[in-house]
């Protein structure tokens, strides 16, 4: 008997899906999870002297490091290390001396 089927199944850790992205450092990858109503959530996975500008959104975004480590104020954050940056809220700079793999995810603001 077969387990029940699950909807949108997407494996983070194999190598389909990888794609370079303007948006990002050079040699940066990224892997689109969810692209909907607004919201994103991507794997981005981060090279060894990987650097980024300071920036806001005027979405909420969360940051799961998954593996590496990257530094932002600061601070090291490793694996397990969670962060979430309200909207318009400035974030960075950010660089990972090791490389990193972050589950991003962004989503929109609610009306009052």
């Amino acid at each position: 008997m077969e387990g029940p089927v699950m909807k949108n199944f997407i494996d983070l850790f194999d190598d389909s899906g990888w794609v370079s992205t303007n948006e990002y450092p050079e040699g940066t990858l990224m892997k689109t999870l969810r692209d909907t109503h607004g919201g994103r959530t991507i794997l981005l996975k981060c090279p060894i002297g990987f650097k980024m500008g300071s920036h806001s959104h005027v979405v909420t975004e969360q940051h799961f490091v998954l593996r590496g480590s990257y530094m932002s104020d600061g601070k090291t954050y490793s694996v397990g290390s969670y962060q979430m940056y309200s909207p318009h809220e400035e974030h960075g700079p950010f660089e990972s001396q090791e490389g990193a793999l972050i589950l991003v995810i962004w989503d929109p603001v609610k009306g009052s």
